[in-house]
């Protein structure tokens, strides 16, 4: 019987690359089968990450009752499939906090506090001395150049950067910067995007105590590009708010180049997210200067006022 591997709905490219190493790893070291798999459509940094070292598409997988699983980036169960607690999670590789989801047997974790999953990855590879292939180690470099916003970001560590350079080595790529902006500036791009797609392009929700809360990032070169759309967001985050029924929507347009994000909100309780900010709302937005990581400076800030 195979086993699956995938991220988290509204998947990213760590949550991609991560699935594709895994499963490469693991159908190194098992006998069983390790097939990579995804939630959704991917979003165009993916397809460049994948077009760029001709890497293939992830087996869409939208239910997993009765099957065995192996999850890669989160670990919360309102990120993965509706039926993911009848499935049997084998695994979990993770660089955020522990969700909520458990297990009825033992079962494999590598959870650390650094910028990306594939660099945790990375380290399984050295720990099972299996060889990266040249396109997964470039797939991998980019994935953790994605999520460390080239470095930039305070998740970042000396085990992604280290993991980068050697990674580019394996992927014979000398200027992994330039190619990571190249990268940047297609997930930058929001010509012809509804406002429906900014708002979900990299969305999250969680659980907090009881209270739903959405928080979507979009991480852009120059967040000037959407000056005449925020009202448009604006008025799409408040059906969002509705149609899923959430407490509070958040929408961080991050700024790679400022290092900082606007921050948007809708809530039944804006007081929450001053607090949680030290700030003061005006037209339910703030800029939040040097803040790049939502894991890492906006959930951990949120989560205990509720």
């Amino acid at each position: 019987m195979s086993v699956y591997v995938f991220g988290h709905r509204n998947p990213d490219s760590d949550s991609i690359v991560g699935a594709i190493s895994i499963a490469y790893l693991k159908n190194q070291v098992e006998d069983e089968e390790y097939i990579p798999a995804c939630q959704g459509e991917i979003s165009a940094e993916t397809e460049f990450i994948l077009d760029k070292f001709d890497g293939k598409l992830p087996l869409l997988k939208t239910s997993v009752a009765g099957e065995r699983v192996f999850l890669v980036d989160d670990s919360d169960s309102l990120l993965f499939q509706d039926d993911i607690k009848e499935a049997t999670i084998l695994g979990i590789v993770d660089h955020h906090k522990l969700g909520d989801l458990t297990t009825n047997a033992p079962l494999e974790m590598w959870v650390r506090p650094i910028g990306c999953s594939n660099s945790v990855i990375y380290e399984m590879y050295k720990f099972y001395g299996v060889e990266i292939p040249k396109n997964i180690a470039g797939m991998m470099m980019l994935a953790i150049l994605s999520d460390t916003v080239i470095f930039k970001s305070p998740t970042c560590t000396k085990v992604d950067t280290k993991a980068v350079k050697e990674l580019a080595q394996i992927a014979e790529v000398k200027d992994y910067k330039a190619l990571a902006m190249k990268m940047f500036i297609v997930k930058s791009a929001t010509d012809g995007a509804s406002a429906r797609s900014l708002n979900t392009r990299d969305y999250k929700a969680f659980d907090m105590n009881g209270k739903k809360v959405g928080i979507n990032q979009l991480e852009m070169i120059d967040i000037s590009a959407l000056d005449d759309r925020i009202d448009e967001i604006y008025t799409d985050m408040q059906s969002m708010k509705e149609e899923e029924g959430l407490h509070t929507m958040l929408v961080l347009l991050t700024d790679i180049m400022k290092e900082g994000s606007l921050l948007i909100c809708v809530s039944d309780d804006l007081s929450k997210v001053e607090s949680a900010f030290n700030c003061k709302l005006e037209n339910n937005q703030v800029w939040l200067a040097g803040v790049l990581s939502r894991k890492k400076q906006i959930v951990p800030f949120l989560q205990p006022l509720f």
